[in-house]
């Protein structure tokens, strides 16, 4: 209800250019606090999983650890310490083994 007056009082007249600018002002702090860092973010996470080949070691969502033993276009089967091997989505990978090891020390 709140933007809604401040565009209701602008285009009416009350207050004109800064009311504008400070709308647009709110638009760019949105932008370069929450939209782009996530853009990013989801830009590294796919050049992440196109990169991924058999034998690559990586981490799951749920924190799996293991590594790929083969790789379709949406999934990926992994083998665990146990030896069990498990089909998850390449979505569900969220780090590289060794990365995740080093970043911990």
């Amino acid at each position: 209800m709140n933007t809604s007056y401040i565009l209701l009082q602008s285009a009416m007249g009350g207050g004109g250019l800064s009311n504008i600018l400070f709308i647009v002002a709110i638009i760019l702090v949105f932008y370069f606090f929450f939209i782009r860092p996530q853009l990013k973010k989801q830009k590294e996470q796919k050049q992440y999983r196109e990169a991924l080949a058999v034998g690559s070691a990586v981490v799951t969502i749920g924190g799996i650890h293991g590594k790929i033993t083969s790789m379709s276009d949406s999934t990926v089967t992994i083998k665990v310490e146990s030896g069990a091997t498990m089909r998850v989505e390449k979505t569900a990978l969220i780090s590289n083994f060794n990365e995740h090891i080093q970043s911990k020390r």
